[in-house]
């Protein structure tokens, strides 16, 4: 479940027209991508359903990045922000109204980053819907909990101004008169950066009544969760906002019908590289990128060499690895990444060299799932169990070669069976390290049988 959706926007400076671009689980989580003056076109062609097309280190270049301070180097504040080309010309597309800017996003063919891959200006057109007298909302997914992602943080504290101004252009599409952040309890440093960049924007006309003099009215609001990653999905963050137990519920009825408050509701949400790279980091680069000059380019290449890779996972603790034979040409797209049995998901990339051990790798994020479940489901919750019981069994090797076979057919039991997709995710990563590395389990297997033979007891002689 994607972490955070962040909602970013980018002028096309000629056309005098923007982009708003769902950068990930800050995920805000996964690293959308790219946009510049001459560029729509290319993007449509990325996110479009049209075979990717492959790039090689990086056709983005630095005036096309839309996180110019992802790193910290310069001022988060307001007058620093609107220096790097925040809020410039706002005002503008607040009246263009709902309809161009939806109109925009949906022919750029942008999609989200929650790791569905859903068509952005298709789920921002579900609230273009006659006004019943309830209020609209627009819920900001900011709860990153996910192993191995820590994007949304690093936007949320350089660059807090993309994001508000983001909520501000989104909620006009949507007609939302309202925005709630909901942020990860842990994070108390970035929600107090985002509160003083609220401060500011209200403080120069920017949110609040009368946006920019257009009339429009926008409010928007922090919500800190209380660490529960069950709250990265839609419904139960809707459940949490309103002060109930973050359990999902079952749709239908959609957010967009029936969301938080019982209101009609839209819920959105960089490439982070981790794990055995010489330099981890959050990097902003175009979709379609090769995975492996994504990592040699920005992350210093594999401790060891890239023939030492072991093993990736391409998008965040949730989605199936992938072996070094997939990992030299697959690309960091989603419909490539679907071809191999993984996903973009969050697009937080974790490398796995030949000295790691893989089987307990993937135990360790069972146990993480098994931790995370909130049990409102019995595949979920009796699943995640077994399948940390089971995994740290394959982890020394205290297992028989037929519970390979039983744990797949476990997760299959698990996946598709569940109100919201933390099921599926605790069972991918299992199938993917079954469906990649089994001869790694069945040696383990094998040797430490062959280290504690089973020793069965004589029949006792009955003598008359």
């Amino acid at each position: 479940m994607t972490l955070i959706v962040f909602i970013s926007l980018h002028k096309l400076y000629k056309l005098k027209s923007i982009l708003i671009i769902m950068v990930s689980s800050i995920c805000l989580q996964s690293k959308n991508l790219l946009l510049g003056q001459d560029v729509l076109l290319k993007v449509c062609r990325y996110f479009s359903s049209a075979p990717p097309i492959k790039t090689s280190f990086g056709g983005l270049k630095d005036e096309d990045r839309i996180f110019t301070n992802l790193y910290g180097r310069h001022d988060y504040r307001l007058k620093a922000a609107m220096s790097r080309g925040d809020w410039y010309k706002t005002k503008e597309i607040i009246l263009k109204g709902p309809k161009w800017i939806i109109g925009e996003v949906t022919t750029s063919g942008l999609r989200g980053r929650g790791g569905a891959g859903f068509p952005s200006g298709m789920k921002w057109g579900f609230m273009l819907k006659p006004f019943d007298g309830r209020p609209k909302y627009l819920v900001v997914n900011a709860d990153e909990g996910e192993p191995g992602t820590c994007k949304d943080r690093e936007i949320m504290r350089h660059d807090p101004h993309k994001l508000i101004e983001g909520c501000l252009i989104a909620g006009v599409a949507m007609g939302a008169r309202a925005a709630y952040i909901y942020i990860r309890g842990e994070f108390y440093n970035e929600s107090c950066i985002l509160q003083e960049a609220i401060h500011e924007a209200y403080k120069a006309g920017y949110i609040g009544k009368d946006c920019f003099g257009t009339g429009y009215t926008f409010d928007i609001f922090i919500y800190r969760g209380a660490g529960a990653y069950i709250c990265g999905e839609e419904t139960s963050l809707i459940e949490s906002l309103e002060g109930k137990q973050g359990k999902p519920r079952l749709k239908p009825p959609f957010p967009a019908d029936i969301g938080v408050f019982g209101c009609p509701t839209t819920v959105t949400n960089l490439f982070c590289i981790s794990g055995h790279v010489n330099e981890p980091t959050t990097v902003e680069e175009e979709m379609s990128i090769p995975l492996r000059d994504l990592i040699e380019r920005h992350a210093g290449g594999v401790i060891g060499g890239w023939d030492n890779l072991l093993g990736i996972i391409p998008g965040g603790s949730s989605v199936p690895v992938i072996p070094k034979s997939i990992c030299d040409d697959v690309l960091m797209d989603f419909d490539a990444l679907i071809k191999v049995e993984s996903g973009l998901g969050t697009a937080a990339v974790i490398v796995m060299n030949k000295q790691c051990d893989i089987i307990k790798c993937i135990a360790r994020l069972s146990m993480f799932y098994k931790h995370e479940t909130c049990g409102q489901c019995t595949p979920c919750r009796e699943g995640c169990n077994w399948l940390n019981k089971i995994m740290w069994r394959f982890v020394e090797g205290k297992a028989d070669p037929k519970e390979i076979d039983m744990i797949w057919e476990l997760t299959k039991q698990i996946e598709g069976h569940t109100i919201c997709a933390l099921g599926d995710a605790a069972a991918w990563p299992v199938q993917g390290l079954i469906r990649h590395f089994r001869p790694e389990i069945e040696r383990r297997i094998a040797e430490y049988t062959k280290r504690n033979p089973i020793i069965r007891p004589r029949k006792s002689v009955t003598t008359i």
